[in-house]
């Protein structure tokens, strides 16, 4: 059960705002449709206008928005340090960039995939809605839980 007393309240960001966080940061997890359920994957981002690029090989991603351009991408991240949380969703549709657009090259230069061998296709996401919210930390919040608890579940 929530209690809306304790719960931080959630800023809803604007669409400028998500923009800016999505470009200072890299990585996302993307959202796409396998076999008629979804399946999330990491993947390294850019910021490319209004739009986003990456990467990617052959494989179960690819061939999934091939199957169903509909995407998702969601990037987050937490500031212990400042007390702030913030997540963006991307939503929209995926296809091919070509890698050898004048107006890519720049963005792609030094733009290096975790996994960095067989990524030479170039994944646009044209967005249809871009989302954010921003919360605040309550140190109240956090899970006081033993270390020896934390670890025996973690081997369990």
């Amino acid at each position: 059960m929530r209690d809306n007393e304790v719960a931080p309240k959630a800023e809803v960001l604007t669409t400028a705002q998500c923009w800016k966080l999505l470009s200072e940061t890299s990585v996302g997890r993307l959202a796409v449709n396998v076999d008629g359920r979804p399946d999330v994957f990491p993947v390294n981002y850019r910021v490319d206008g209004e739009t986003l690029i990456f990467r990617t090989g052959g494989g179960t991603k690819i061939n999934a928005m091939n199957e169903d351009a509909n995407v998702a991408l969601e990037s987050d991240a937490v500031s212990g340090e400042f007390g702030l949380a913030w997540s963006v969703v991307v939503k929209g549709r995926a296809e091919a960039a070509a890698v050898d657009n004048p107006a890519l090259n720049s963005k792609v230069h030094g733009f290096f995939p975790w996994q960095g061998v067989g990524k030479e296709r170039l994944i646009r996401i044209v967005p249809e809605t871009v989302t954010g919210r921003r919360f605040t930390l309550d140190a109240s919040m956090t899970w006081n839980v033993p270390l020896d608890a934390a670890i025996r579940a973690g081997l369990e």
